[in-house]
């Protein structure tokens, strides 16, 4: 085993490496953006105009699809491992518990799933 500077050298350098580029490109973007001083235009970024005011409220039903889409794909990522690590487990002796724990996992995400489709919270009406 090495010493610790002989440990930590390629950490170091990685890290000199991300610091040296990123002053670099802030460096480069500082001299080569355009100097001009015009009037900010109207228009968004991708040159539609906009209409209304910026501070208008949305409807919740927006909000609650975004956030049951992001708390149902996580727990979607959540099989992932568990289908890996399946098999280690099985051999381990400890199979048919991980199974049946995922089994309780799944039960609560359809009853959930369940619960938001009759409140109507995915739907656009």
């Amino acid at each position: 085993m090495g010493t610790a500077p002989e440990t930590f050298a390629p950490i170091a350098i990685q890290l000199l490496l991300g610091i040296g580029f990123s002053a670099i490109i802030l460096v480069l973007a500082f001299i080569l953006n355009p100097r001009k001083s015009s009037k900010p235009a109207d228009t968004f970024e991708c040159g539609v105009e906009y209409y209304g005011d910026a501070r208008s409220l949305f409807n919740i039903k927006f909000y609650m699809v975004a956030v049951l889409f992001i708390l149902f794909d996580i727990e979607a990522v959540f099989l992932f491992p568990w289908a890996v690590n399946l098999i280690s487990f099985k051999q381990a002796g400890l199979g048919t518990f991980l199974f049946l724990e995922m089994i309780v996992f799944l039960a609560v995400l359809i009853v959930g799933l369940y619960y938001v489709w009759k409140k109507g919270a995915l739907e656009w009406d």
